[in-house]
């Protein structure tokens, strides 16, 4: 064997030992591939979410009537604890009704009709003016078009007694005539609808049986 067969010889064995090295170390790789990506740790949902309750929120059925955190709104809050069935707007839904009913049952004169609304002092008052107009012959012809506006304007509940009040701005639309004792229109327009801007304050002992509000204190 000569000297240049034994230099391939030498140099292939050389080449293939590498070759089992480098196979040893880094395996079998194809193409480009880069690190591999460990895979992503996903967080656990925390289950104490699921009974997460959020309290202290505002409550909307006072809120949509008067303004968060001032007295009023405090007001109602502690009526709703005096009594829990105790609801904003079905109060509001129930003075709209309850404006419309005592106006005209003042404009017709309807004293017996008045009663049960209203609180002794403002019958009293009412019942003078009606007093009045009839020994003047006086009567009034009125219809009653509808509330144009309602705001609460103030709350206040007393802890000591369980007394609330509530007061309320109106603006009522109606048409009303004033006849005299011969049936003469005196005074207004049965075609043109006039309003009548009102502040009428309603009060009640939260918690009690009788529902009924009463009619405490009138301004313009």
């Amino acid at each position: 064997m000569n000297s240049s067969l034994l230099q391939l010889l030498v140099l292939a064995g050389i080449a293939i030992f590498l070759i089992l090295k480098l196979r040893s170390v880094l395996g079998t790789r194809e193409g480009h591939e880069s690190e591999p990506m460990r895979p992503v740790e996903r967080s656990r949902p925390d289950r104490r979410r699921d009974f997460e309750v959020i309290e202290g929120g505002p409550d909307r059925d006072i809120t949509d009537h008067v303004e968060d955190g001032s007295n009023s709104a405090k007001a109602l809050a502690a009526m709703k604890m005096a009594e829990p069935g105790f609801s904003v707007s079905e109060f509001l839904g129930g003075a709209r009704g309850a404006y419309e009913m005592i106006l005209m049952a003042f404009e017709n004169g309807d004293v017996d009709g008045l009663r049960p609304f209203l609180a002794d002092d403002v019958m009293e008052t009412f019942e003078s003016v009606i007093s009045e107009r009839e020994a003047q012959g006086l009567t009034i012809d009125a219809n009653f078009v509808g509330v144009r506006e309602l705001t609460l304007q103030e709350a206040e509940f007393d802890r000591a007694t369980s007394e609330a009040q509530i007061t309320i701005r109106f603006v009522g639309e109606l048409t009303s005539v004033v006849r005299n004792a011969e049936g003469e229109v005196v005074e207004g327009d049965p075609n043109a609808i006039k309003r009548q801007r009102d502040i009428w304050t309603f009060a009640r002992e939260m918690g009690s049986d009788n529902p009924n509000w009463v009619l405490v204190a009138t301004g313009g």
